[in-house]
């Protein structure tokens, strides 16, 4: 059985949305948070991952940033895709109760002027 022209176009239209939503779906890759230390600066972490949970100054200047992603009423994590805006935990610094253990988070060490030294995850 042949297909009218229109039938084509309507087909190939379907077939490109449907690959584009699949590529739109996809999983990005998990951040080489090794590659980020020595240049990667607190303002940055920011404008990608929002304001963090939690902050602790450290005698040496330094600070420690988490950002929480807590496991959801069913026991398992929520289905996202990293640390992101509006993925942390309350989005509020020091406010709220402190995540229980078994809490998904990322942690950032920044020396005095703003660059990342070292880094942590759970999750």
């Amino acid at each position: 059985m042949k297909m009218n022209p229109v039938g084509n176009c309507f087909v190939l239209a379907v077939l490109l949305l449907t690959a584009a939503l699949i590529a739109g779906c996809a999983t990005a890759p998990p951040v080489d948070w090794n590659s980020r230390v020595g240049h990667y600066t607190y303002a940055e972490a920011v404008k990608e991952l929002g304001p963090p949970n939690r902050e602790i100054r450290l005698s040496n200047g330094a600070i420690e940033f988490k950002w929480f992603q807590p496991y959801n009423g069913a026991g398992s994590a929520n289905a996202t895709a990293g640390f992101g805006p509006g993925m942390s935990y309350n989005n509020m610094n020091n406010i709220g109760p402190e995540p229980s253990f078994g809490d998904r988070y990322l942690q950032l060490t920044f020396d005095a002027n703003g660059v990342l030294t070292d880094w942590s995850k759970n999750y």
